[in-house]
């Protein structure tokens, strides 16, 4: 039972990753970094500390007396993801939701798998695998597997891309409803949005301390229930502030440039159904990350949890894509080859997440034999 409300978690979260993007669209007459800054202080700054005070009991006295250290690593993480963020919704603008979602998402999943090993290789902690643990075993191996797939699912994708981009050019009306699709600049953000956006589950690991103390806390008052559901609700808060930091400098100085600072409050504009979207947009965003804190709360493991979380994005989020018929106009050849790129991607993140899965088998039979 454990195990289907996690997926369900999961899923929930999922869908809110792959929808929050939808409400933007709705917005009228602001510029991109007009309406992205609204709805991230929503999603950065107002609702998680809110969903925090509602769920964790003193969680502000938690980061108060946590180590300054733990503090730093994990707002700097919270930065380099902020920067992934921020990528992600112009990766998302000028290659749509179904083809940069794929791509950020699948590259998002195996680099958070990767690089932290490659970390560890050279500075080594217990408990921590190494990108030798990866190599010399067998779910090393699987999640090694599901790398090189997910960069072959990038490729079909990357084709697919140039392929629309060039159909696009002979066919006007598809043209004008795809006015934002630019495949170059797209592929290069996207690429740039998938590395750094794994900083997020770093930033998880790093404060991996707050969310313990939170779960310790809960325990103590509710024996023998399992874990805290809400336990990564108080981690969520310095991470996001690292976000904010990075995505709030970038859009204050958009404005600047671009002069848009009267988006705010241009009375031409639908100002009052601009906010409400951008708002509705962040909270939703928001949401990810609480079902995520929810499943991986059930789950118990991270890495499968981050890889199950990716999974349901992508499929999400192609859904979307069809729905806003964001391939409309172009050949049966190359919607095939989107398709066949996105399913890929997707069978590369459940090769990783297989791995993981051996992984923590593994090591419950360890444990196992260790007791007896």
């Amino acid at each position: 039972m454990e195990v289907i409300l996690g997926v369900i978690f999961h899923f929930i979260g999922g869908f809110a990753s792959g929808s929050f993007y939808i409400p933007y669209k709705k917005v009228k007459g602001w510029a991109w970094e007009s309406f992205w800054i609204v709805g991230g202080l929503f999603s950065w700054l107002i609702v998680p500390p809110l969903a925090a005070w509602l769920t964790v009991p003193g969680f502000m006295d938690i980061i108060a007396q946590t180590n300054g250290s733990v503090l730093f690593w994990t707002y700097l993480f919270g930065v380099l993801w902020g920067i992934g963020g921020l990528t992600y919704g112009l990766g998302v603008r000028y290659l749509g939701v179904a083809l940069g979602s794929s791509v950020i998402l699948g590259l998002c999943s195996v680099f958070g798998s990767l690089i932290p090993s490659i970390y560890y290789q050279f500075n080594p902690q217990p408990g921590k695998d190494t990108i030798h643990d990866l190599v010399s075993s067998s779910w090393g191996q699987m999640v090694l597997v599901g790398i090189v797939v997910c960069v072959i699912g990038i490729v079909i994708c990357g084709r697919a891309g140039t392929l629309k981009e060039r159909e696009l050019s002979k066919d006007k009306e598809a043209a004008t409803n795809n006015s934002d699709y630019k495949f170059g600049l797209g592929i290069t953000v996207a690429i740039i949005s998938g590395v750094l956006s794994a900083c997020f589950a770093f930033g998880i690991d790093a404060g991996k301390v707050m969310a313990t103390t939170a779960d310790t806390i809960w325990k103590s008052t509710h024996p023998n229930q399992g874990n805290f559901l809400y336990q990564n609700n108080v981690t969520y808060i310095i991470i996001l502030w690292g976000g904010l930091t990075t995505n709030f400098i970038w859009c204050m100085m958009l404005n600047a440039r671009n002069k848009t600072f009267g988006n705010y409050t241009d009375k031409s504009t639908p100002l009052l159904k601009n906010y409400l979207f951008s708002a509705l947009a962040g909270t939703t965003w928001f949401l990810q990350f609480f079902f995520y804190g929810m499943g991986e709360s059930r789950l118990g493991n991270g890495a499968s949890s981050w890889i199950l979380h990716m999974a349901f994005i992508i499929l999400v989020a192609n859904m979307w894509g069809l729905l806003l018929k964001e391939w409309k106009g172009v050949s049966k050849k190359t919607l095939a080859t989107v398709i066949i790129g996105i399913a890929t991607i997707i069978l590369s993140v459940l090769i990783v997440g297989q791995g993981n899965n051996m992984k923590a088998k593994l090591a419950e039979s360890s444990k196992k034999v260790a007791v007896r």
